[in-house]
């Protein structure tokens, strides 16, 4: 069996004038880790790419650490625990971020939401689009940003969802350039080339897509290019092979038959979701299930 935890954010503390970057501290980081190891063997994910048959099928309870987005504080903070505690993860980064040095939209959106209450981003929002979310979207929003309000929730819902791409990145980017300095942002944010050949060069880097969007609602063209531009960028990059992916958002939505069916056409090996749940026999290798860190033992909603 493989239980998979995932990390965004890891910093020291979350001070914003309005709650929009949820994460863990070094600290919390640290005792999970060591909690984690109470009830498993967290393994490499080497190991996890040369035995995934064998773990899914044994009944010893096996755990992989992962994080998305590849965050120049999951390196500072998050990789210096893992070696003292003899652990190891995997790291999903998206390659929009070196190779265009561009701020994910998904990203530009948690940090103005942090300095802008969300009743005004949507009220922005309104002014280009009239999209009204159905009470079964309203829903769905909540299940998906369980950790959200019921307005933030909402609005990223419709930003990540219904929102058609172009003009969400076009309004937030505009909205965006009014607070923030990209280039400081970038530097700041995401890892850089050296952090990622060096993650490589453990075996911990993987790919987040290119441009972290959610693949399900995007043509096939638009899909292949995701998958490949990162996988071919990063290896070009680190000149070590790419064999894992995890889909920005996770959802069912983001990852339907066709993507999960690309990812394997393009050349990778393991793919993993934001769906709930630990990993058996039964799983599709490209399909694999992850528990957000907060949702396991340790977790602010572990039991």
């Amino acid at each position: 069996m493989l239980t998979v935890s995932n990390y965004h954010y890891i910093r020291p503390s979350y001070n914003a004038n309005y709650p929009s970057i949820f994460g863990v501290t070094p600290d919390a980081f640290k005792n999970q880790i060591q909690l984690l190891k109470t009830i498993g063997d967290i393994i490499t994910p080497l190991d996890v790419l040369n035995d995934i048959e064998t773990i899914l099928e044994s009944k010893n309870n096996y755990i992989l650490i992962t994080f998305d987005d590849g965050l120049k504080e999951q390196y500072n903070y998050a990789l210096p625990i893992l070696d003292e505690l003899d652990a190891s993860a995997i790291f999903f980064a998206n390659s929009s971020n070196t190779k265009e040095e561009k701020v994910s939209t998904v990203h530009k959106i948690h940090l103005l939401r942090s300095l802008i209450d969300s009743t005004s981003i949507f009220n922005r929002i309104n002014k280009h689009s009239h999209i009204v979310l159905t009470s079964s979207e309203k829903k769905t929003a909540q299940s998906i940003y369980s950790y959200d309000s019921k307005l933030s929730a909402e609005l990223k819902y419709l930003l990540n969802y219904k929102l058609d791409f172009k003009l969400q990145e076009e309004l937030i980017t505009t909205l965006f350039n009014d607070y923030f300095e990209e280039s400081e942002v970038l530097q700041s944010l995401y890892m850089n080339k050296e952090e990622l050949k060096d993650l490589a060069q453990k075996g911990y880097l993987g790919s987040h897509t290119h441009n972290h969007y959610p693949l399900g609602l995007i043509n096939k063209e638009a899909i292949t290019f995701e998958l490949n531009e990162s996988k071919s960028y990063f290896e070009a990059l680190t000149e070590c092979p790419i064999k894992m992916v995890a889909y920005p958002y996770g959802t069912k939505e983001a990852v339907t038959k066709e993507v999960s069916n690309m990812a394997k056409q393009v050349g990778y090996k393991l793919g993993f979701t934001t769906n709930k749940g630990s990993n058996t026999i039964s799983n599709d290798y490209l399909v694999l299930n992850r528990f957000d860190c907060n949702d396991l033992i340790g977790g602010k909603n572990s039991k």
